[in-house]
């Protein structure tokens, strides 16, 4: 009786995800609704920084002769 044996395949990339098996389900993160309060905080600041002392000192600087 002969057996006959296929070639053994290749090893897989042992660092392709389907040789770990694992770590590999990767989710979103939601941001916090505190953290978006934060950033609507830090845009509107930013905005009333420069309409308040940014384009007033503009203004001066550019019709002031040097």
């Amino acid at each position: 009786m002969t057996e006959t044996t296929t070639p053994a395949t290749p090893p897989a990339d042992p660092s392709s995800a389907a040789a770990e098996h694992q770590f590999h389900d990767y989710t979103g993160n939601r941001i916090p609704w505190y953290v978006r309060l934060i950033w609507l905080g830090f845009w509107i600041m930013a905005i009333y920084y420069i309409v308040q002392w940014t384009f007033p000192m503009l203004q001066v600087e550019l019709t002031s002769p040097p």
